[in-house]
């Protein structure tokens, strides 16, 4: 079975399948949750990183990967703890999250092997943990798909659409940019995974989803990670969100960057 407990980067990328097999399995929730999953590179709060080189450097871009890195590898773990927090969850929801979890193996994967094909590697920079951390074995499953799903990963193709703006005119438009461009293209569907299932629970539980959103969203907010990336209406559309959804994110950005000012 996967472990949390387990350091290496790459033995977690390559026993993944494995783990979501055996998760998928389970018929009881696991609820023994670590603080922090294991790291073989220093773990601090975003606060205390370096300061960043820009994009026009080889260093630059290989620091911004290693954070994607750090992104993705979180968004794998997440994955596993869904499967073994909600055993009970609907079986066609289950399968697709294996799928999902597999593919941020694979961005994983690609941030790990573009960082060192810039002459660098996993570890030259802290990591953090604030997307694991922003989640709790005390959430239901809305809880858990509404912020790994529709915010984390959502807030990831605001930022992600960002990035490869960045990278238009730089050295590695036609080998960095390409990474960011395929993960934050495939990462629409990891999104509209959460849209789609979020909806689907809410109606098989006779939940009005637009009446749910906001209340959960507001109860939620106060332990998610702040994002201030500019919404990307045409991402988000594709991604399953609905107008009036947009428009809630548009006003907690502007709510954040007030409360940053």
């Amino acid at each position: 079975m996967f472990s949390f407990s387990i350091p290496d980067v790459w033995e977690k990328i390559d026993t993944i399948e494995q783990a979501c097999e055996a998760a998928f399995k389970l018929k009881q929730p696991w609820t023994d949750m670590p603080e922090d999953p294991a790291r073989d590179v220093l773990l601090l709060h975003p606060k205390e990183h370096p300061p960043k080189k820009g994009f026009a450097t080889p260093e630059g871009q290989a620091r911004m990967l290693h954070d994607l890195a750090s992104i993705e590898l979180q968004a794998m773990e997440l994955g596993v703890r869904t499967l073994v927090e909600f055993p009970e969850a609907p079986q066609g929801f289950k399968e697709e999250l294996v799928a999902v979890t597999v593919s941020e193996a694979q961005h994983l994967r690609m941030c790990l092997e573009g960082i060192e094909a810039l002459g660098y590697k996993w570890g030259d920079w802290p990591v953090h943990s604030a997307l694991w951390r922003a989640v709790s074995s005390e959430d239901t499953l809305l809880d858990r798909i509404l912020i790994v799903h529709r915010y984390l990963e959502g807030s990831g193709l605001d930022a992600g659409d960002t990035l490869i703006r960045r990278l238009e005119g730089t050295a590695g438009k036609d080998t960095i940019q390409k990474i960011v461009k395929q993960i934050n293209f495939e990462e629409i569907g990891h999104v509209n995974f959460g849209s789609v299932w979020y909806r689907e629970i809410c109606r098989e539980n006779k939940i009005d989803a637009a009446v749910d959103f906001k209340e959960r969203m507001a109860s939620l907010r106060v332990r998610l990670p702040k994002r201030v990336e500019p919404i990307n209406r045409v991402l988000r559309t594709k991604a399953g969100f609905s107008e009036e959804e947009i428009k809630y994110f548009e006003d907690l950005r502007l709510d954040f960057l007030a409360r940053k000012a």
